[in-house]
């Protein structure tokens, strides 16, 4: 028998535009929905440092937007979970949809996983991703400062994010299969004249290689078939940026409903797949336009069937999710510096939602500042000591002060007796790193966020001490995610320490272990892998 108190109206999967969209709208009409995301929030538009085209906002960026959609969502009452869909009943009136953190039931399924980027499968791709092969300008351009470049792909993102490129490169390369770009005049212009870009068409690039980053490449002219091999000088790293498009994300619901030759799944005009009551919206569905404004009308259309479809349900099954309740916004929005007239980085938003954070602290926490003689120090003990003025649930004391230091400065979450927490970070936690910041603090002083059991048991069942040294970018909308499950890890976890790294404080750390791309994970000093990771994710690693 199907409880009512775990009956959702719908379950989407996918929390982009379209999965966005469509929870504001169902939430809206009063209907419970779940919002299921196994990465973060926002989806592939989050890494989009500059959206001008969305109708009604001048300009914004990926994250800005689909954070306010997100809230516009919550505020309505739509639930959000970051966990990963694993499996999928849709038979019957009632369809289950399996995750790490437990099986979820529903009448409607609204699919809106969709697209992850490309590999285009040179020679060498694989082997120095995230050490020279990088697929997100705004997150890891900044590690190509003074070098060459060379983007690959003719599309939309090549022509715009070379552009954003030359903000760091000495210049731009454009690699492209085709005679020309393949996207809207708007886009391509900009790139074409740009001083520090030059373009090569109908070019394929066959190899990449290097020991200590790239530093050869060889490409085709697929014209004339003549190779071209480039070789740095002096040994000088070089970065190759790959935007070749997106593949769908339907592994989930192959063999289950229908998906075209490349893996798009199938819909009719409501947007309907081949299975009652599962609906597919934004990337993942076959389209002419892959745009926000796409994905977001999908996601509105979709919505509107599946109230008519949650309201039959309802009528034919006799059950009733509950009604959706008022969601409260607990964590901030993250510092910019100088927001206010006095200069604080905190504006009186701000201050108000951290009282609604450390009012729900259960134990207080001490903060203990290791500084050097640099500016940066300076910054991060003014941060803290205003930080901790708001509230008699954190105290600032610093622990030592040196001339010099690899790790300074430095700001280890401690209990009140001083025992360390196993919760640090080195450098100012501002940027997209200031509610992770804040969400270390409120689980490491209890209650913290809410983990079901099976989660809880796999912490505690680390039982042999592991450090992880996470190194981040402030402006990487990609590594909060990992920096929260490390330290939600290390906080439950007196075996584990979450060491948290920004690297524009800490060149030694990019050369030591070779980092072009964020978020770097670190473990025990030597194992070193990339990209962002949820807590389920992060366990099977450490397990």
């Amino acid at each position: 028998m199907t409880e009512t108190k775990n009956l959702y109206d719908v379950i989407i999967i996918g929390g982009g535009p379209a999965g966005l969209t469509a929870a504001i709208y169902l939430a809206r009409a009063r209907y419970r929905v779940l919002v299921l995301e196994k990465e973060q929030f926002g989806g592939q538009i989050t890494i989009t440092h500059e959206v001008v085209n969305y109708p009604g906002i001048g300009k914004t960026s990926g994250k800005a937007l689909t954070d306010t959609m997100q809230q516009q969502a919550e505020a309505f009452g739509a639930e959000f979970l970051l966990a990963e869909a694993k499996g999928l009943d849709l038979t019957g009136d009632v369809k289950t949809v399996r995750t790490g953190r437990g099986d979820f039931q529903c009448f409607g399924v609204l699919l809106a996983t969709g697209a992850h980027p490309r590999m285009v499968g040179f020679k060498g791709e694989a082997e120095h991703k995230g050490r020279g092969v990088a697929y997100c300008a705004t997150c890891d351009g900044e590690f190509f400062t003074g070098k060459e470049v060379f983007v690959v792909g003719g599309g939309f993102a090549a022509a715009e994010e070379s552009v954003f490129l030359t903000k760091f490169a000495r210049h731009v390369t454009i690699l492209m299969l085709t005679e020309d770009f393949t996207c809207a005049e708007a886009a391509a212009e900009p790139a074409r004249r740009h001083e520090k870009i030059s373009i090569l068409p109908n070019t394929e690039l066959l190899e990449v290689a290097g020991e200590s980053g790239l530093t050869y490449a060889r490409w085709r002219n697929t014209q004339t078939n003549e190779e071209t091999e480039y070789r740095s000088e002096n040994g000088e790293s070089f970065g190759v940026f790959v935007f070749a498009g997106y593949e769908p994300a339907s592994g989930l619901v192959k063999g289950l409903v229908e998906l075209d030759e490349k893996g798009y799944i199938l819909t009719d005009g409501s947007l309907k797949t081949s299975v009652n009551g599962v609906y597919a919206a934004g990337d993942v569905c076959i389209k002419p336009l892959r745009q926000v404004v796409t994905a977001t009308g999908d996601g509105a259309l979709a919505a509107t069937e599946l109230e008519k479809y949650a309201a039959a349900m309802q009528r034919k099954t006799g059950l009733q999710p509950q009604q959706p309740a008022r969601a409260i916004k607990e964590l901030p929005s993250a510092p910019e510096t100088s927001t206010t007239p006095d200069g604080s980085p905190f504006t009186p938003e701000m201050r108000q939602q951290l009282h609604t954070v450390f009012s729900r602290m259960e134990c207080p926490l001490h903060l203990a500042l290791s500084l050097d003689e640099r500016p940066v120090s300076a910054e991060l003990e003014r941060f803290m000591t205003e930080l901790a003025s708001m509230t008699d649930k954190l105290t600032v004391q610093v622990a030592e002060r040196s001339a010099s230091s690899q790790d300074t400065p430095c700001v280890r979450v401690c209990q009140q007796d001083g025992s360390w927490t196993g919760l640090a970070f080195h450098g100012i936690p501002g940027g997209h790193e200031f509610t992770s910041f804040v969400l270390g603090l409120y689980n490491a002083a209890g209650p913290g966020q809410a983990l079901d059991d099976a989660t809880r048991q796999a912490i505690a069942a680390l039982n042999k001490p592991v450090n992880m040294k996470v190194l981040v970018s402030l402006s990487c909308t990609m590594c909060p995610d990992l920096v929260v499950a490390a330290q939600h890890i290390a906080a439950l976890n007196p075996q584990v320490s979450a060491e948290v790294y920004d690297l524009a404080h800490f060149e030694q750390l990019n050369e030591r272990y070779q980092v072009m791309s964020v978020p770097c994970l670190v473990l025990n000093g030597d194992q070193v892998t990339f990209g962002k990771k949820n807590i389920q994710q992060l366990l099977a690693l450490l397990s």
